[in-house]
């Protein structure tokens, strides 16, 4: 399955995997969960006996998730700095499957890509504070018929690392 362009969750999504709700969030909320998503994932993936181990072809390992993790945070700066700064700006997807196969994501060391999303959620909370009262509703779009507020972008940020924490312990669970 190609998950590089599964269309965007909806402004009120509600998760029926994981139940995080991102109408339940204003953006202090999601920050909030975004600042313990590096030590819950630290936490996670440090269980795993084999962290490059996928349990299954399809479903990534612990440290793909954990890279994945990273790319997130690194993207959705970037995201939330367009929105932020340009009209309307059209994004690039994140291609995750690429990018865990190009950029050999499950040959990498784990501490330092768990470092890394330490740095890189301080980062995504810095522009998150740069964003003014009134630049919530700011939008941008990725596929056509998407168009996602900058409010959007943190509560899915935010969600991001919720779920895929979740992915990090399932999957340490299941290859331990």
């Amino acid at each position: 399955m190609n998950r590089s362009m599964i269309p965007l969750p909806d402004e009120d999504h509600e998760c029926t995997e994981c139940g995080f709700s991102y109408g339940a969030l204003d953006a202090e909320g999601a920050a909030e969960i975004i600042g313990g998503v590096p030590g819950r994932a630290r936490s996670a993936a440090l269980r795993a006996a084999d962290p490059r181990r996928r349990p299954e072809p399809q479903t990534w390992s612990v440290l793909e998730y954990v890279c994945h993790l990273r790319d997130v945070y690194v993207s959705s700066t970037i995201r939330l700095h367009r929105v932020r700064t340009e009209a309307d700006p059209a994004l690039e997807p994140m291609l995750n499957d690429l990018r865990t196969r190009r950029f050999r994501h499950n040959e990498l060391d784990l501490l330092p890509v768990l470092t890394e999303i330490r740095l890189d959620v301080d980062g995504f909370l810095d522009e998150v504070a740069r964003v003014r009262t009134d630049g919530w509703v700011r939008t941008a779009s990725r596929l056509p018929g998407e168009r996602r507020t900058a409010l959007w972008f943190v509560r899915h940020a935010a969600h991001e690392g919720v779920h895929h924490v979740g992915d990090i312990e399932r999957v340490a669970a299941a290859t331990s």
